[in-house]
């Protein structure tokens, strides 16, 4: 367990709140200082190479899960969010549905979640699993979305956002808007690097450790990345994701 607050990012680095959205756009110029140019594009030719090859593969498994959804609960099949990356930019994030139909984004909903961001929730409820999730306000996880979610295959089609350059395999893991707006300043760094699907956070307890220890697990990430490291930490996630451990 990573126990201090790396110090690896300058002050210059770490970007400002813009007044409107409060996310965090960073200069293009500090952006190229966190990593080598030939990492970056080794790491984004692998990413949109792997995606390619995954979304072909797995389109079989993709309608397969798209039937069983409109089978077990109707449509919608995917549900779309609205999350931050790389510079304080928010993107479509791409989710097969596994909840009821419903709001999604209610008053203590939004309130759960950014206590949790500002560490003020460590331990998630019993409801939950335990889980460092919101609720879901009402809605509850169909039967087809329990599997997804036990095996992680709601997350698929994030193989979409990595392959149109919005995310990469392994990186942080991208918040909602409203969750980026109540960030500590020493969280910030985690927008100078793509979102990922998984990272150093996700293998080492993913959904069940307090926010603040997932940032240091993330900004020890973007210390030490490397493509031998994005390698690790992807077959390191595979047992995670087989194993069922801390997911949901």
């Amino acid at each position: 367990m990573i126990t201090s607050k790396p110090q690896i990012i300058s002050p210059a680095l770490r970007p400002h709140v813009h007044a409107q959205t409060r996310t965090a756009p960073v200069a293009e110029s500090a952006l190229h200082t966190t990593s080598s140019a030939a990492y970056r594009i080794t790491k984004r030719t692998f990413d949109f190479s792997v995606a390619l090859v995954l979304l072909i593969l797995l389109s079989p498994l993709f309608l397969l899960i798209a039937l069983a959804i409109k089978l077990d609960d109707g449509d919608p099949v995917l549900i779309t969010q609205k999350r931050i990356g790389l510079g304080g930019k928010p993107f479509r994030f791409y989710k097969f549905r596994s909840m009821t139909v419903g709001a999604a984004q209610k008053e203590n909903h939004i309130k759960f979640a950014q206590q949790v961001i500002r560490g003020e929730i460590t331990k998630g409820p019993k409801s939950n699993g335990g889980l460092l999730k919101p609720t879901g306000n009402g809605r509850v996880i169909t039967r087809v979305g329990k599997v997804l979610r036990k095996t992680s295959l709601d997350e698929l089609p994030q193989l979409y956002n990595i392959l149109i350059g919005e995310m990469s395999l392994v990186g942080p893991r991208p918040s909602m808007d409203y969750e980026v707006e109540v960030y500590k300043d020493w969280y910030m760094p985690r927008l100078s690097v793509l979102p990922g699907i998984t990272g150093l956070a996700q293998i080492n307890g993913r959904s069940s450790i307090p926010f603040p220890e997932i940032v240091r697990w993330d900004l020890r990430y973007i210390e030490i990345r490397s493509f031998w490291t994005d390698l690790t930490i992807m077959l390191k996630t595979l047992p995670v994701v087989v194993g069922m451990r801390h997911t949901g």
